[in-house]
């Protein structure tokens, strides 16, 4: 990755999701608002600041450049594009989730 990019994985559970009833919403569902997705970060650029591999991000997939890599399909984004990081590495010592 160059400069501040970022490359997430999809996450394959996020296409479909059940309300709290326990229906089945399609990933085709039209949503009223903008929804946020939750990523796994597998690579960055020398430049990104907040985030490493293998923490958690949350963006906006309307916004989202695709490429596929061996067959599997990842999301590369800028680090700006980052509404919030989920990183395991800050243990027990604060929330861990920086908004």
């Amino acid at each position: 990755m160059l400069h501040d990019r970022i490359m997430v994985e999809i996450d394959r559970e996020s296409g479909e999701r059940r309300s709290s009833g326990g229906i089945v919403i399609p990933a085709t569902a039209a949503m009223g608002g903008r929804r946020l997705a939750w990523s796994r970060v597998v690579a960055i650029g020398p430049h990104v600041r907040a985030v490493e591999a293998g923490d958690r991000v949350l963006f906006d997939p309307e916004d989202k450049s695709e490429v596929e890599v061996n067959g599997d399909v990842y999301v590369v984004m800028r680090e700006r594009d980052v509404h919030a990081v989920a990183a395991d590495r800050l243990g027990e010592a604060s929330a861990g989730l920086y908004l």
